[in-house]
């Protein structure tokens, strides 16, 4: 059982014994989950490097009591197509049922099954390929001159690794994340273990099973900075997280406040 602000009974008034006893002053032990006990847990929750976010759950509780902190819960098989489909009204449910074993198994497999870092992949998805499959950028005023070659404006971008022509096309955004750029090919060809597959052949960044291995890789590195935005309910932070703009917060939005709904914290 989850204690959060508003609770109150004999279970809060252990919880306010438990924090001050280590060193976390709730106020009063009055079984009143109220804003001073909230304090309290934030502070003990930050102390602990735990998540923030004033709700004792099982985490924070075998924190308090000094026991070995489980896995946070797997919320990943309550996702089914029928759910998603919801999230996405506008993507063939055909395209959700085929993707979808990909993303969920390999969040699972990065240990980002809960319930958060789901609507997090889900709603990010969402923005990015609406279609629910992985795909290659296409070309754009931000990519490609007028009568330039297919994405000119990224042959010589620095900042993503490239080194002139035929880089920008060669690299372009693929996947359900959009990996974008000679740099992050490498990277991320690296942290899946495929050596230098992903820079030889970029298209593999677009096969379902490799391209949902993108996803959780991408995330598991801004897993604790998303899961805060989250938890303060600041989408378009956790949007930039992983965009650096502003680009389908719309979309992001609407698919992560469906799911949240269909799919409530246990």
């Amino acid at each position: 059982m989850t204690l959060r602000p508003g609770a109150n009974g004999p279970k809060v008034v252990a919880l306010q014994k438990q924090l001050l006893k280590r060193g976390f002053n709730p106020g009063a032990i009055d079984g009143d989950f109220g804003p001073g006990t909230e304090a309290a847990v934030l502070a003990f929750q930050k102390s602990e490097s735990l998540l923030a976010d004033g709700a004792v759950g099982p985490r924070t509780a075998a924190a308090l009591a000094k026991r070995k902190l489980p896995q946070p819960p797997q919320a990943a098989g309550q996702f089914t197509p029928a759910i998603v489909a919801q999230m996405f009204p506008h993507t063939p449910l055909g395209n959700i049922a085929r993707n979808l074993p990909y993303v969920l198994g390999a969040l699972a497999k990065a240990q980002l099954a809960d319930r958060l870092m789901t609507l997090m992949a889900l709603g990010t998805i969402r923005a990015e390929t609406e279609s629910f499959e992985p795909v290659a950028e296409g070309r754009s005023r931000y990519n490609t001159s007028p009568n330039g070659h297919a994405f000119d404006l990224y042959d010589n971008r620095r900042d993503l690794g490239n080194r002139g022509k035929p880089d920008g096309e060669r690299f372009c955004g693929r996947g359900y994340v959009q990996l974008t750029g000679r740099a992050n090919y490498t990277k991320y060809s690296k942290v899946l273990g495929l050596g230098g597959k992903l820079v030889a052949a970029p298209e593999l960044a677009c096969d379902p099973a490799i391209a949902g291995r993108l996803l959780a890789a991408f995330l598991k590195d801004k897993e604790r900075a998303v899961k805060e935005c989250l938890v303060a309910e600041d989408h378009a932070g956790a949007r930039r997280l992983v965009n650096g703009g502003r680009h389908g917060i719309e979309r992001f939005t609407e698919a992560f406040v469906i799911g949240a709904r269909l799919v409530p914290e246990s």
